[in-house]
């Protein structure tokens, strides 16, 4: 029975050499473990275990970044995040902090608009009720009042060149039911898109403990809302003028300019990139917030995100080292 034994543990020896043979003992592999946890992509699958369609859906035509892309020169910023994303090549051209959890102020209303276009269309028409006027001393208005009515198209053309957030509770209350119920839209619309580091209290991006966004995830909402031609349309409008009527009937004028200063012309992108339209938000909790769609020399499209800046000219001097980074 000895010889028996070591008989068997000689074949167990060689069997267990070719296996490392076969394997590729003594070289590193390809891709060493790290932990993932953080990733975007990690979650999504977390949440959507085996659904593929999801996965494929999130991971088609857009840039995927790691925390913070190493960079040669870190532009010196005093913002929390910013990104910069050539759409073309899916490719993460400048990445600092993206998944950091932030307030994302009024570019919020990306996500309204987004839910808007997908639930309804155009020409549904809108009434204010009381509910806007149960906004925050400050906050930006458009002077609506309740028993005005007006096309969705207006409405949205308001709340993106405006940003105006009693115009956001109108669109709520009338595409959702109510401002919980397209609340329910807005953060399940988030989750089908793979925002997971997103979660919407309000439909305007007054600043809130649980309204919450990360720059990765302003990029993926954006490119999402891109899609509708309606709303790259409204984001490159420096200004915006219409008629709407109050509760008799009468007519209401409204003239409303851009807060993108991009557009307003005053401040400049750098030389050979051209402003397509974009979001701004500001708050005290957010600071100063911007989301960019531009274009190279060449026609080349690319989005950029700022994130909490300090100052409204931090703000822009942040965004134009971004647009400096695009390849000539």
């Amino acid at each position: 029975m000895s010889g028996v034994k070591c008989i068997n543990k000689i074949l167990f020896c060689v069997l267990f050499l070719l296996c490392l043979i076969q394997a590729g003992c003594g070289s590193s592999f390809a891709q060493p473990y790290r932990d993932n946890k953080e990733d975007v992509s990690f979650r999504l699958f977390q949440k959507n275990t085996y659904n593929s369609q999801i996965a494929d859906s999130f991971a088609s035509g857009l840039c995927v970044a790691d925390a913070d892309a190493e960079q040669a020169q870190p532009i010196q910023t005093d913002a929390l995040s910013a990104a910069l994303f050539d759409v073309t090549r899916c490719n993460t051209v400048y990445a600092d902090s993206v998944y950091e959890r932030v307030y994302p102020a009024s570019l919020t209303k990306i996500m309204t608009a987004l839910v808007a276009l997908k639930y309804a269309e155009p020409d549904m028409v809108l009434t204010a009720s009381s509910s806007i006027y149960n906004l925050e001393s400050g906050a930006q208005k458009c002077g609506l009042a309740a028993g005005d009515t007006m096309t969705l198209d207006q409405a949205l053309r308001i709340l993106l060149v405006y940003s105006a957030n009693d115009v956001a509770i109108m669109i709520a209350e009338n595409i959702g039911g109510s401002v919980e119920g397209f609340l329910s839209m807005m953060n399940a619309e988030a989750s089908r898109i793979g925002a997971t580091g997103t979660n919407f209290t309000n439909s305007s991006g007054l600043s809130d403990a649980e309204h919450y966004s990360t720059a990765y995830d302003m990029y993926l909402i954006f490119s999402e809302a891109l899609k509708y031609d309606l709303f790259t349309e409204i984001i490159n409008m420096p200004s915006y003028s219409t008629v709407y009527r109050d509760s008799s009937g009468n007519e209401k004028k409204i003239d409303v300019k851009s807060t993108n200063y991009y557009l307003r012309g005053e401040k400049s992108a750098p030389a050979g990139i051209t402003v397509i339209g974009g979001k701004t938000g500001t708050t005290t909790a957010a600071g100063h917030c911007l989301i960019l769609l531009t274009r190279d020399i060449g026609s080349k499209p690319y989005v950029s995100v700022v994130m909490r800046a300090s100052s409204n000219d931090s703000l822009y001097a942040t965004m134009n080292e971004l647009l400096y980074r695009v390849p000539n």
